[in-house]
């Protein structure tokens, strides 16, 4: 019997053994899956505060745009904000509200009609409350008001700034708060002098309204109520379409699609022409894409987000940067070269407003692709090649070659436009250029 146990005896320690073991085990198993789940759910619930933050949180919604104009109908009544826009927009009510367009950390587009007129309602944050006040108006006795020369000269000043152009010398303003400002026999109010204040903080609203009557290739602004502007609405671009605009909303008489583009592409080039030399400094754009041009019924490009457009002392300070590559020296579409010697990004930029057009915006017009079975004919040829060698010519670099290529595209789609519409005559651009001559209005 004895060493039948002690046959026996080790079995139920191992067979505990074995239970522990197995215990532990799961333990360790539970434990881990436990620890996974809960790293899951940290991740999960982290994830949707990004995204309620960062999308939801940005969305354009209708609800919302609709709070936001009776925010600034109810500052209106209160006196604290005014404008030509606002009479219509809060009272008598000719300010249509049609939907939210864009909404991004605090930037509201809306569209609207305004007395049956389409129009685009802007402004770069949302709150009045969110502008700097004007410094003057928190140190003056209420009782006491500022001179029509104090507010042209404080004015003057800050269209300057927000231009990034030089500030010496004699100051001028042109046209900017409709007859008002050019009253100056006549006060302003605190209102008027709190929402003029909150539109030259916005650098868009400052250089259309500056230059509005300068180029036809910017959008107008007609209006304003507070710290919300309104622009016309423009049929915009799109890079979805091929053709890159709606060109059923401008379509008029036999045109086809084909000449239409011509046109239009006539336009850009008379865009990027002008804005090198109608202005008393080069005028860059660094942010070219569909979205930021629109086209008006008579096919004229406009530019109708500016935000990244700047005059060529700003560009200046915006390039000379410190650099390690000349990665480093890219603003956009604006490039620049990074001198290895200095580390620092030249402040001259290499490329040109035509070039990135020709990239961005030409090239896929002109694509084998989407000329089909008329690719191949001589002057499509000749023109895909011109705009290939206008994209690869660095026309900040090589300004001759620059004029050349232009030159070279210009005739090219004259000579396109003709065959199609032999009957109508268009001059170089869409327009005579004869007596073109630098705008000295910008220097003020």
């Amino acid at each position: 019997m004895w060493s039948l146990r002690r046959a026996m005896g080790p079995e139920p320690s191992r067979g505990c053994c074995l239970l522990r073991w197995l215990g532990m085990k799961v333990c360790r198993r539970s434990t881990l899956v436990f620890a996974l789940l809960w790293f899951g759910s940290w991740v999960f619930l982290n994830g949707l505060v990004f995204v309620h933050r960062t999308i939801l949180s940005d969305y354009c919604t209708d609800d919302k745009s609709k709070k936001i104009l009776q925010r600034v109908c109810e500052e209106y009544r209160e006196g604290t904000l005014t404008g030509d826009l606002c009479e219509d927009l809060c009272v008598s009510g000719q300010v249509e509200y049609r939907r939210c367009l864009y909404y991004e950390n605090g930037k509201k587009v809306i569209e609207a009609r305004w007395r049956g007129t389409p129009v685009v309602l802007k402004s770069k944050l949302e709150n009045f409350s969110s502008y700097e006040s004007l410094g003057l108006l928190e140190y003056q006795d209420p009782a006491e008001e500022l001179s029509p020369l104090d507010v042209v000269f404080y004015a003057t000043l800050e269209i300057r700034n927000s231009l990034g152009l030089d500030i010496s010398g004699n100051a001028s303003l042109p046209p900017l708060w409709g007859q008002r400002l050019r009253e100056h026999g006549q006060a302003y109010s605190r209102a008027e002098l709190a929402s003029l204040w909150s539109l030259l903080q916005q650098e868009e609203y400052t250089f259309l309204r500056v230059l509005q009557d300068l180029s036809r290739h910017l959008a107008k602004v007609l209006g304003s109520c507070g710290h919300f502007y309104a622009v016309e609405y423009l049929s915009a671009g799109h890079a979805w379409d091929q053709n890159i605009f709606s060109l059923e909303e401008v379509s008029a008489g036999p045109r086809t699609a084909r000449d239409m583009v011509h046109r239009i592409a006539l336009s850009f080039l008379d865009m990027a022409w002008r804005f090198d030399n109608d202005f008393l400094h080069r005028l860059h754009l660094c942010d070219i894409k569909p979205e930021n041009f629109a086209i008006r019924k008579d096919l004229t490009v406009v530019a109708i987000d500016v935000d990244m457009a700047f005059f060529e002392p700003k560009m200046r300070d915006i390039l000379e940067q410190n650099c390690t590559n000349d990665d480093d020296c890219n603003f956009f579409d604006c490039i620049s070269k990074c001198n290895m010697k200095t580390n620092k990004c030249s402040s001259k930029r290499r490329n040109s407003n035509l070039q990135v057009i020709c990239e961005k915006i030409f090239r896929p017009w002109f694509s084998p692709t989407l000329l089909g079975a008329k690719a191949g004919l001589p002057h499509q040829v000749d023109l895909q090649r011109a705009v290939q060698e206008c994209v690869d010519t660095a026309g900040g670099e090589d300004e001759v070659q620059d004029r050349a290529v232009q030159k070279r595209l210009l005739d090219l789609l004259t000579g396109l436009l003709h065959q199609g519409t032999s009957s109508e005559h268009w001059g170089e651009g869409g327009e005579d250029r004869e007596g073109i001559h630098p705008h000295t209005a910008l220097n003020f």
